[in-house]
């Protein structure tokens, strides 16, 4: 986790460094506040339309996991936007940008579901999934070799 902290600040220096040199200081410091400004305004817009969908779909009886991680997602967004630099505001506006939310999204959940699988694997046993629900495995009666079990149906008439 200190590695990749440390080539964050240093890819952040680069890149200021960069824009330094192409736009000068002023001009650099203009860009981040610019950013900053318009980062939060999208932040707060796209905040409030997670909340608006979340609420709409929690009242609608539906399960609302597609709203609330877009919810958690814009806080991300808004907090990477608003810490100073242009890698930063890049990340943030991946988070904040619906097109690029959605692929993040998925890839959220997808992450998500493999973990709760893997979750109750190891804490309840061997688990199957039926329609996105974790559902435990039932145990299967043990089979006796003087008594063979044969499946199949029974029809009376």
């Amino acid at each position: 986790m200190a590695v990749v902290f440390l080539l964050y600040v240093i890819a952040e220096f680069a890149a200021i460094w960069a824009v330094g040199s192409a736009v000068g200081v002023l001009g650099t410091i203009g860009l981040l506040i610019a950013g900053a400004v318009v980062g939060s305004w999208l932040a707060r817009r796209e905040g409030g339309k997670a909340m608006r969908a979340f609420t709409a779909t929690a009242q609608s009886g539906r399960n609302p996991e597609k709203e609330l991680t877009d919810g958690m997602l814009v806080a991300v967004g808004g907090v990477l936007i608003m810490i100073p630099g242009f890698v930063s505001d890049v990340l943030g506006l991946f988070f904040l940008l619906p097109p690029t939310r959605a692929v993040a999204r998925r890839l959220w959940l997808r992450r998500a579901e493999k973990r709760a699988i893997r979750y109750a694997n190891q804490h309840r046993g061997p688990v199957m999934v039926v329609d996105s629900e974790v559902v435990p495995e039932q145990p299967r009666p043990a089979r006796d070799s003087a008594h063979p079990v044969i499946e199949g149906r029974i029809v009376e008439g």
